[in-house]
């Protein structure tokens, strides 16, 4: 007569501190080199947020690559897989530190998604990959040698530490620790993680091999692996319950990317955006995987069902209109409108990240609710990076290759709408279909609201570039945007030849020096421009001067070339415009020698209202200088809702023994009159006194404050945190 043989007992508590600890440690470790590597190599890539998406695409490969390393070594045997483990361990601390060589910098004509990928996987893809691979495996571990009910209450914990590290860079780790020390550093508690996950593996397989040896007591009350509690055996997870896995996986990560792309190119490009929609990623996971009273499923999906037609609704908006509250409030505030009007910004970011949590919860919540007996925990985690990975592929990608516009969130809501449906039964079903109704139809229209109007609209690595034709009492001005701020323009009509507009108007920075300088240096000048655009300021050149932009975008220039005529009638000679990153454009030439001497070169190469930070160190300024003629100006576009470079580039002036003033213009402009310039506030650098003392600069020259708190930028050490507005 057969028996069932019954489990080990349940670990003390002291058993699993090893197997928590290294999973921890590993986690930790694996969401600390995000930060640290894309900041260093964000730089190279013009600083642009597609950067970041790009190496989450690595990420989530990598970690499934990880994932499936643990699920197929298991049929390898406790033993052996403990060993080649070890040795890959080993061999890894061969790779360290993790800092990327220079020679990764791109030239400017390569595809930036190919080297970024290529770059990160041969500076961090092992050790990453084997951080990847801890929780399933020690999870597995765990399992084979205790047949405990834990290990997925580990993954909880996996999450907490890449939830803690995620928090902490920004915070603890980037403020007092310069990129170097960073990566010395995290490479040094790598080694650790080498030592404590090689002797937990090492007990582990031990273990294991004394059980194999001992014969297990027979108790018809406790279960066997593998079986229920009546003897039956366990079904292994079918194939649908696997796609399944994967889709709600897919769905969660697909969430996270286009709601990211979506607030940080078209609502609010501030820094480290990417950090509150990743974090609450991970918070649903602990959740939703340490204990099941955190998914409360009905009150979940009621959310859901709310939050997809208003995030739906509110795609093609790029603020929540305030303005009718302005009528109740006091008179002693009417001189915050700006600020409150701003609150229309923070109310619709606030919208989309609870929209991001609640979608998560039930993606994740679901898969939770699904996950199968611990035999097939690994086999569990494939299929959940497969559908991670997949889901950061189709938006970092997919969809620049295949949309011509930021279109993902309103094909992702869509889908997860649908998806709710699938899940949904009975009356969960129906009040799911009276959401997927309105959803696809607000996003259908948010996605014709995007390119309503628009001559133009192309993507590429960089973002969306468009262009619209506004025409107001006759008169007819053509914009260019890139994301939800205008980057120039032009007015069209020969009488309004080169006239400049937006931010580059008479008022303007731009315009006042250019007037001073034609007064007090006729001679012909050098100017160089970061940052293309329409190429505007073009239009202050004079016969004999010479101009040369750079631009990082293929996209721009070729739009630039079709839509607007500034480069093409300029009175001054145009060199064809220099491809690739502006700063490291100039730091080829200096190593060509060729120095170029501009009079006035100025920085503007911001996407939407984000500022890519390599060109306000101290080591750019720098490298500015050995550009500039002893007399010469840098302009810094300075206009930015959320980020105060002023107090930044005075240090750097300071240091240098410059002069920095701030030129601020807010044109008078209404409907029919001059309705193509726009407010703003340029940074004008230079040693030349009497020009700065010129009346045209003089008469709007402001002081800018400076900030002793503040520590000196450079391209080791910079935090956007001490700088938000």
């Amino acid at each position: 007569m057969s028996t069932i043989q019954a489990a080990p007992l349940a670990p003390a508590r002291s058993a699993i501190l090893p197997y928590a600890g290294t999973i921890f440690l590993s986690a930790f470790l694996l969401f600390l080199v995000q930060p640290i590597i894309a900041k260093q190599i964000l730089p190279w890539f013009g600083g642009s947020a597609a950067v970041w998406t790009t190496c989450l695409v690595f990420f989530q490969s990598i970690l499934l690559a990880g994932y499936a390393y643990a699920d197929l070594g298991q049929r390898l045997g406790m033993r052996r897989q403990t060993i080649l483990h070890a040795a890959l361990l080993l061999l890894s601390l061969l790779t360290l530190p993790i800092l990327a060589s220079e020679a990764w910098k791109p030239q400017g004509d390569e595809a930036p998604i190919l080297r970024i990928l290529l770059l990160l996987l041969v500076t961090i893809g092992l050790p990453y990959f084997l951080l990847s691979t801890t929780t399933p495996l020690l999870q597995s571990w765990y399992w084979r040698r205790f047949q405990a009910v834990v290990p997925y209450r580990l993954f909880a914990l996996s999450n907490f530490a890449s939830l803690l590290a995620l928090l902490g860079f920004p915070v603890l780790f980037e403020p007092w620790l310069d990129l170097n020390q960073l990566g010395w550093t995290w490479s040094a508690v790598y080694t650790l993680f080498v030592i404590v996950c090689g002797a937990t593996g090492w007990a582990s397989m031990k273990a294991a091999a004394a059980q194999a040896g001992e014969p297990r007591l027979a108790a018809a009350d406790v279960a066997a692996p593998g079986v229920n509690e009546n003897g039956a055996a366990l079904a292994a997870p079918t194939a649908g319950r696997q796609l399944l896995w994967l889709v709600l996986s897919a769905m969660g990560s697909v969430m996270l990317l286009a709601i990211t792309n979506h607030v940080t190119q078209n609502i609010a490009s501030v820094p480290f955006m990417w950090v509150v929609p990743l974090s609450l990623y991970l918070i649903t996971f602990i959740l939703c995987f340490d204990h099941p009273r955190w998914y409360v499923r009905p009150l979940f999906l009621v959310l859901l069902l709310v939050l997809l037609p208003t995030m739906a609704a509110k795609i093609p908006s790029f603020s929540v209109n305030v303005d009718p509250l302005l009528a109740f409030l006091p008179s002693a505030l009417s001189d915050r409108l700006d600020e409150i009007r701003t609150l229309g910004f923070v109310l619709l970011i606030a919208l989309y990240m609870a929209g991001l949590f609640v979608a998560c919860m039930f993606c994740h919540g679901e898969m939770a609710r699904l996950k199968p007996d611990p035999r097939h925990l690994t086999r569990f985690y494939l299929m959940m990076s497969v559908g991670g990975a997949t889901g950061a592929v189709l938006v970092a990608i997919a969809a620049p290759l295949l949309l011509n516009g930021y279109f993902e969130l309103n094909i992702a809501l869509g889908v997860l709408a649908f998806l709710l449906v699938m899940r949904g039964k009975g009356l969960w079903a129906v009040l799911g279909i009276a959401s997927l109704m309105p959803t696809v139809y607000f996003a259908v229209v948010g996605a014709q609201e995007y390119a309503r109007g628009m001559r133009v609209m192309e993507r590429d690595f960089y973002g969306v570039v468009r262009t619209r034709d506004r025409e107001v009492e006759g008169v007819t001005y053509r914009a260019m945007y890139h994301g939800g701020i205008i980057h120039g323009g032009q007015l069209q009509g020969e009488q309004y030849k080169n006239t400049p507009s937006d931010y580059f108007g008479p008022g303007s920075g731009y315009g006042r020096l250019f007037k001073a300088m034609n007064e007090l240096r006729p001679q012909p000048r050098r100017i160089g421009i970061i940052g293309l655009g329409a190429g505007v300021v073009a239009a202050y050149g004079r016969a004999g001067d010479e101009i040369l932009f750079y631009e990082i975008s293929q996209k721009v220039v070729e739009i630039e070339q079709r839509e607007f005529r500034f480069l093409r009638e300029s009175p001054a000679t145009v060199k064809p415009v220099v491809m690739g990153d502006g700063r490291l454009s100039l730091e080829r030439e200096l190593r060509e020698g060729n120095a170029r001497r501009y009079d006035v070169l100025g920085i503007d190469a911001f996407s939407g209202d984000s500022i890519p930070m390599h060109l306000v160190t101290r080591e750019a300024m720098q490298l500015y200088m050995k550009h500039l003629a002893p007399d010469g100006v840098i302009v810094f576009q300075a206009t930015n809702r959320y980020i105060d470079i002023m107090p930044v580039v005075k240090r750097h002036a300071n240091e240098l023994g410059l002069d920095a003033v701030l030129v601020s213009d807010i044109p008078a402009s209404s409907i029919g009159a001059n309705y193509w310039l726009s407010s703003t506030d340029q940074i004008l650098v230079t040693r030349d006194k009497s020009l700065l003392a010129h009346p045209h600069i003089a008469e709007a020259a402001s002081e800018i404050r400076d900030r002793p708190d503040l520590p000196t930028f450079t391209d080791a050490h910079h935090n956007l945190v001490r700088i938000l507005k």
